[in-house]
């Protein structure tokens, strides 16, 4: 890169391209244009595709895989009308769209609404307050979301400019993986066996599988490039069951934008990213560049288990030289357990969103809590079961496996109704032990649905500890409704004097953040956004285990402080 870089851990480098102080001046100068409402029609529908030599129907929305893309700019009112044409009952997510009193348009199936039946159709309307950004968009109910996704490109105001140069173009890429069965039935089946999930069948990028891949060699995405210019990729991975790690032969990438929040410019020969996370990063191509590079994505899993290990390749290409040439690069990307390049990473994030000092990393801390995650095992219930030793997996937070109900979480509170979820989520572990070390042997889970109720503007700190009870792996956890500031990372069970080393400064500002192997992460936010917001892994058969939670967050005193009514055609229980 032309960038000057300053030597750091491993090979990630952070790059001080401006000043704060200059970026603040240079939006004051500009007339910013006043919002508009954007209005899109989502269509679920059966679709028939053919991938690996293998011709199925998937679901889809409009027919499109990925499904279309989002353009908006912050402040914009956005209405989306779903119809439901398929087989199956489904919610829409608008993963990172903080709904600002608008949660009942959040989408996660039996917290927020119950499901759009098929034939039917809902309305989801929320205003994109104070975002910006690649965020994206994906079913969340059952494992839909392996064809049923899609990008949200939130651009600033006209007259904001971008905090860096402004690039040639801008491109989404979409990472995803690919099961030649029927995703809803593999689940179906994985959790009636109690067993591990099933390895998926190919990685994708924009959809395509790439050249190392069975009849794929002309299933490759290629994306043609000008020699000199710079580029911004849009990166979303949306895969169900895999971390990823992204790169480009002979290319550095320059990080700015993590969840759809700026950081400060950061260097890296590869992009770790976790399903449900999305980063924007720039490339700049030689001016003699002519030839073609891969654009990768490998396998990031710290545990022992199996998966699969063959990239996904895309074509970044300087020239219109045919795709079947053996000469093309392919990208140096870490190791599949690299866990020290992803904690480089991490902890290298600083965030520049704070510049305009809208929202604040609390100071102070109101509602202290520590979540434990992680996997655990139950007894049979029948006479064979997939899991270790005849058991069956599960998954909680503090010992605590989430139930979905059969009245939306939402509904329940904001009307004061019985029967859905009882308020008395602990803000402990409900059986402390050795976290990370020497786990309790056979420690069950309580199955319930649960959640913490907080009070409105509350300044929240959550430690999230991994724990080892079935395996030490990462755990990327989800919360709606929020952003939240990253503000301690760090291995071994968490104490107290951990927090003396807290970056209450300037740390990264996100929607979705990795709960390392062996390890913990401390969050904190303000609640000052009411209603009921879903936190969970988001490794598909992890939630589907139940590795997941609510926040119940009340009103406020004022007028201005309440959560509204619910719209007339939220779909009923």
């Amino acid at each position: 890169m032309a960038a000057r870089r300053l030597p750091l851990r491993s090979s990630v480098h952070i790059v001080f391209a401006f000043s704060l102080a200059a970026l603040i001046l240079r939006q004051s100068v500009f007339k910013v244009e006043a919002a508009t409402t954007r209005t899109y029609d989502f269509k679920l529908q059966n679709t028939t595709i053919t991938k690996l030599c293998k011709t199925r129907n998937i679901i889809t929305v409009n027919g499109e895989f990925p499904g279309p893309t989002i353009y908006a700019r912050e402040g914009d009112q956005v209405i989306v009308n779903v119809t439901n044409q398929m087989q199956y009952n489904v919610t829409i997510h608008w993963h990172g769209i903080r709904q600002h009193f608008s949660c009942w348009s959040d989408g996660p199936s039996y917290v927020t609404q119950c499901p759009i039946q098929p034939g039917r159709s809902f309305t989801y309307n929320f205003t994109l307050y104070q975002q910006k950004g690649t965020l994206f968009w994906h079913a969340h109910i059952s494992w839909l979301r392996a064809t049923v996704h899609g990008a949200i490109v939130i651009h600033p105001p006209i007259g904001v400019p971008y905090p860096y140069p402004s690039p040639h173009e801008e491109h989404v890429i979409v990472l995803g993986e690919w099961w030649s069965a029927d995703a809803e039935v593999l689940e179906k089946q994985i959790l009636a066996s109690g067993g591990a999930p099933n390895v998926s069948d190919a990685y994708l990028i924009n959809g395509h599988p790439g050249p190392l891949y069975n009849c794929s060699k002309q299933d490759t995405y290629l994306l043609n490039v000008v020699p000199g210019k710079s580029y911004l990729l849009r990166i979303i991975n949306a895969a169900l069951n895999i971390e990823h790690f992204f790169g480009i032969a002979k290319h550095d990438l320059t990080v700015v934008a993590v969840d759809g929040e700026y950081i400060i410019p950061l260097t890296t020969r590869a992009i770790p990213i976790a399903p449900g996370q999305t980063t924007e990063a720039l490339i700049s191509i030689n001016k003699s560049c002519t030839g073609r590079y891969y654009m990768g994505l490998g396998p990031y899993m710290f545990a022992n288990v199996s998966i699969n290990n063959v990239p996904s390749y895309a074509i970044l290409s300087c020239s219109n030289s045919s795709l079947s040439s053996s000469s093309i690069l392919r990208p140096n990307l870490p190791e599949r357990n690299a866990t020290s390049f992803l904690a480089n990473y991490v902890r290298s994030l600083r965030s520049l969103s704070i510049a305009d000092n809208r929202m604040p990393v609390p100071q102070t801390v109101d509602k202290s809590l520590l979540y434990t995650v992680g996997l655990n095992l139950e007894a049979c219930p029948n006479k064979i079961c997939g899991g270790p030793n005849n058991t069956k997996f599960q998954a909680s937070i503090n010992n605590v496996t989430f139930q979905r109900p059969s009245l939306a979480m939402l509904q329940a509170f904001f009307f004061s109704q019985n029967g859905s979820f009882t308020p008395d989520f602990p803000d402990r572990p409900i059986h402390p032990f050795d976290y990370t070390g020497n786990p309790i042997p056979n420690l069950q889970s309580l199955p319930a649905t649960k959640a913490n109720v907080i009070s409105f503007n509350a300044n929240v700190q959550l430690v999230l500890q991994g724990t080892s009870l079935v395996s030490k792996e990462n755990h990327p956890i989800h919360l709606h409704g929020y952003s939240f500031y990253v503000v301690g990372y760090g291995n071994g069970d968490f104490n107290l004097s951990d927090s003396a080393n807290f970056n209450l400064l300037n740390p990264p500002l996100l929607n979705t953040v990795g709960v390392p192997a062996s390890g913990w992460v401390a969050i904190r936010f303000k609640a000052s956004n009411p209603g009921v917001w879903f936190m969970h892994c988001h490794l598909e058969i992890h939630t589907s285990w139940g590795l997941a939670t609510a926040l119940a967050v009340r009103n406020g005193d004022k007028e201005d402080e309440v959560l509204p009514g619910p719209p007339a055609d939220l779909p009923p229980c």
